[in-house]
């Protein structure tokens, strides 16, 4: 197969023309890479953050040479003024933005927001994207496709969400690294809701499910979001869905060839990902949507179960961290939604021994109180959004709060069996004692570690 038919014929008009005022909200790893993008792209650019200390000193020194504008403190209109594009990381939602910049009537002014992810597809010199969206399993799944079009012998370009911002291999490729075949992207719906142009030859959505709505209006904007993914594809593009989302393809009128992806059942499936190392049934049907997703682009099936048998467990995802005593401690500090919990709860046999807690982001808790009944032996909670819980949950198990993860985690340790699984799954945001879901992760890894050294050590 022709590897250059992946990407069909493209012309978009660029992001910038030199001199143009671009300004970048937030200085994470998206905003720092479209800074150097923009600023190479000819722009004038000016970065704001609101927190000094969140831009790197070596940043600083870059920024000054390359003559990108830092801007701290709390956003003014004038920040804005005069830009034709505005670059809102990833976690700054656009409705948050829009108030600094020119009044509703004057539509010529007023400058374009645009994903940062947006901003580099337009710098694409007609690589093949695949990309990868969904509530929960994206991350999963966009590794897996990588790993089969690795495993086919394609060279590929991972990122977006998932960690590298595309905008990082637009100037590594400019710079003289090899051009990937196939990107491939995991996006999340804060990147979608200001990507305009994007369109990916296969398209896969995972799943929908109530998630960030503390970030998006409703779950009609959130909804709308993810389906962007589909908006510019056309007939000789291909859509992934799940099973069952037919209402949802028709209410968007997705143009796309439509391929639906479910857990897989038949024994010629089954046989297929028998090698899988990955925990519950959930991650079969990751491994499924990723082998369609990748049979578009002349995926052999055999390379598709060598790289399936050989990808290890995500980070963070529920991650065997070791066994105690006979129990099983299992670190899924990525399930940050209720349906995360309910996937992760569903991975298990054996008696669960849970932790939950931390910035609930909504979704109807009190629908899984029949699946708590069944699988969960305790409930520890830990941080805030103890009300939700105890209120969705309370007389259906035993539940428990403690102020820290550590301590709610011993507790748990105190109570365990063998055969019991002591189950870190939040099914909320970290940001009420973490930086991240990563750190999370972490402390829930040193927290094992210390009870495991504690219980070796000789008694004197």
């Amino acid at each position: 197969m022709n590897r250059e038919s992946f990407s069909g014929s493209r012309s978009l008009v660029p992001a910038v023309s030199p001199g143009d005022l671009a300004v970048v909200v937030g200085a994470g790893v998206s905003g720092l890479a479209a800074s150097r993008l923009l600023a190479v792209l000819g722009a004038r650019v000016r970065l704001l953050e609101r927190r000094e200390a969140n831009v790197p000193v070596a940043f600083r020194e870059e920024a000054a040479a390359s003559g990108i504008e830092i801007v701290c403190g709390e956003h003014r209109p004038e920040d804005f003024a005069g830009a034709r594009l505005v670059v809102p990381s990833p976690g700054v939602a656009a409705a948050s933005i829009r108030p600094f910049l020119s009044a509703p009537d004057a539509i010529r002014d007023t400058p374009e927001i645009m994903a940062e992810t947006e901003l580099a597809w337009r710098e694409l010199q007609g690589e093949a994207v695949l990309a990868v969206t969904g509530t929960s399993g994206k991350t999963t799944t966009t590794s897996l496709c990588a790993a089969m079009l690795e495993a086919q012998g394609f060279r590929v370009f991972t990122g977006g969400n998932i960690g590298t911002p595309l905008s990082t291999y637009i100037l590594e490729r400019r710079a003289g690294s090899p051009k990937a075949d196939i990107v491939v992207l995991e996006l999340s719906s804060f990147q979608l809701q200001t990507c305009s142009t994007l369109r990916p030859h296969v398209a896969v959505l995972m799943n929908i499910s109530e998630n960030h709505l503390d970030y998006h209006a409703d779950m009609e904007e959130y909804v709308s979001a993810k389906m962007r993914l589909f908006a510019r594809q056309g007939p000789e593009d291909v859509a992934v869905l799940h099973r069952g989302m037919d209402e949802l393809a028709a209410h968007y009128k997705l143009k796309a060839r439509i391929v639906w992806h479910d857990t897989p059942t038949s024994r010629e499936d089954l046989a297929r990902f028998s090698g899988i190392r990955l925990l519950g049934p959930h991650n079969l049907a990751n491994a499924q949507a990723a082998w369609l997703a990748c049979r578009e682009f002349g995926v052999a099936e055999q390379a598709a179960v060598r790289a399936t048998a050989a990808f290890r467990p995500l980070e963070h995802r529920l991650e065997r961290v070791g066994e105690r005593n006979g129990v099983l401690f299992v670190n899924d500090s990525k399930c940050t939604t209720v349906e995360a919990l309910r996937v992760a709860l569903n991975a298990f046999d054996g008696a669960i021994l849970l932790l939950a807690g931390g910035k609930f982001k909504g979704g109807d808790l009190a629908a899984l109180r029949p699946l708590l009944k069944e699988k969960v032996r305790h409930l520890a909670l830990y941080g805030a959004s103890r009300d939700h819980f105890e209120q969705a949950f309370s007389g259906i198990v035993p539940v428990s709060w403690d102020e820290t993860l550590e301590q709610a985690m011993r507790r748990l340790n105190d109570q365990a069996r063998p055969g019991d699984v002591v189950l870190l799954a939040p099914a909320t945001s970290s940001f009420d004692q973490y930086e991240n879901y990563r750190r999370r992760g972490e402390d829930f890894k040193r927290i094992f570690a210390s009870m495991t050294s504690a219980c070796a050590e000789p008694r004197a």
